[in-house]
């Protein structure tokens, strides 16, 4: 089989990252046939269905470099003979000078692994996310001589140094022949940062709406049923489940309520004594990272869906979070906050809620929709139809797929 593509990945496979997996298949069904090159081995210790879908070769790059020594001595031996090797080297100190860091280090021993091992049929590589994945896509496509390109996201976007993200962006032989991006509002940043702004295509993620069962009615609540909150995101800063458990806390004691969240993370054991401390323990379940038809089945079986998303302090954020449109796959009423490019999918009071992200703010969000179940189906059936009317999956596929297909054969 002829691979002329090679997908650098962070980590592989990840029950956060559907939206890779989703469109890693989608490629394939299109045509494309590539490997999957992960600088990480999994941690998760379930996988989505969408996974097992996918025929694509995953290979392991060395974790860290002193994990796997002779084979990065060897890789670093065959790197030297290529004939970008010395440009490929001299961006890579440039950027240790001005980044003086382990991973940096990583990050090219990584590079010369994947530069020395890609099949000799690799015209192109394409790396999810513009941080580390990229780093290494970058640095291993200039001692290779191949193009190469980006899709990111959000953290990668809003973590990374101006200067970086520039470098990768420049209209030369060591920057992105192009890059895609799922928000308007990250394309609008990319786009400042590029010497061509032309390179950078916004291609939202869209949902397969195939992988989700059509949407059930959710009965209106009866008296005396408590109301079903769910959340599904990592335990990490920029959900801002923190500042929803101090919400729940303040929820008037006429209001009966249960919450239950969906996903793991550094957080869990903070969050679950916050909440225990604020006495509402008994009224969460923490399920802990579940695979996608779980989380379909708890969102069948909810009221409202929150996220509470808000930016962290090192400026971490969301992008359009993939989740938001589950949820409205399942025609299920949905609670988030106007951060970063939710506004792009949720318009306040028609799709969904928007709040800003302070716990006295959500706890008022919550009480409201409680108290118009009426207008909470109606915006849940406005989400379901804009779902379908224009964020899907296909047209984005067509478009990246597109995008791949000239970077292949452009060398």
């Amino acid at each position: 089989m002829t691979r002329k593509l090679a997908i650098v990945v962070k980590g592989w496979p990840r029950l956060s990252e559907t939206f890779i997996a989703q469109e890693l298949v989608a490629l394939e069904q299109a045509g494309h046939q590539f490997d999957i090159w992960s600088l990480r081995h999994p941690t998760d210790t379930k996988t989505h269905p969408l996974h097992d879908r996918l025929q694509a070769q995953v290979r392991y790059l060395p974790e860290y470099l002193h994990h796997d020594p002779a084979r990065v001595w060897r890789a670093r031996e065959v790197a030297r003979t290529l004939p970008g090797y010395a440009d490929a080297y001299a961006v890579w100190r440039r950027d240790l000078a001005r980044d003086l860091d382990k991973n940096r280090i990583r990050r090219f021993g990584q590079a010369c692994v994947l530069a020395a091992e890609l099949p000799v049929q690799t015209r192109g590589l394409y790396a999810h996310f513009l941080h580390t994945p990229a780093s290494v896509a970058r640095y291993a496509a200039i001692m290779r001589g191949l193009p190469w390109s980006f899709s990111a996201h959000a953290k990668d976007i809003w973590t990374s140094p101006d200067w970086e993200i520039a470098e990768k962006l420049a209209d030369d032989a060591t920057g992105a022949t192009f890059g895609s991006t799922c928000t308007a509002y990250g394309a609008a940043q990319l786009r400042r940062l590029a010497a061509d702004p032309s390179r950078i295509d916004l291609i939202y993620h869209g949902l397969d709406l195939s992988r989700f069962p059509e949407p059930s009615e959710h009965p209106p609540r009866r008296t005396g049923d408590p109301l079903r909150l769910i959340s599904v995101g990592r335990l990490v800063e920029k959900k801002g489940f923190d500042r929803l458990i101090a919400a729940l806390a303040q929820l008037p004691d006429s209001l009966d309520w249960h919450w239950t969240h969906i996903g793991g993370g550094p957080l869990s054991e903070p969050l679950a004594q916050k909440a225990s401390a604020s006495g509402i323990a008994a009224r969460i379940t923490w399920c802990g990272p579940c695979d996608q038809p779980q989380v379909i089945d708890q969102m069948r079986n909810a009221d409202l869906f929150v996220l509470p998303s808000r930016i962290a302090a090192d400026g971490d954020r969301d992008g359009l979070p993939n989740v938001l449109m589950e949820a409205a796959s399942q025609r299920l009423a949905i609670l988030t906050t106007a951060v970063s490019a939710i506004p792009e999918f949720i318009e306040d009071g028609v799709h969904g809620t928007l709040s800003e992200d302070t716990p006295a703010a959500l706890a008022t969000a919550i009480s409201r929709v409680a108290a118009d179940p009426a207008h909470a189906r109606a915006m849940a059936d406005n989400a379901l139809a804009r779902l379908r009317a224009e964020f899907v999956m296909e047209p984005g596929i067509e478009r990246l797929s597109q995008r791949l297909h000239r970077l292949t054969e452009s060398r």
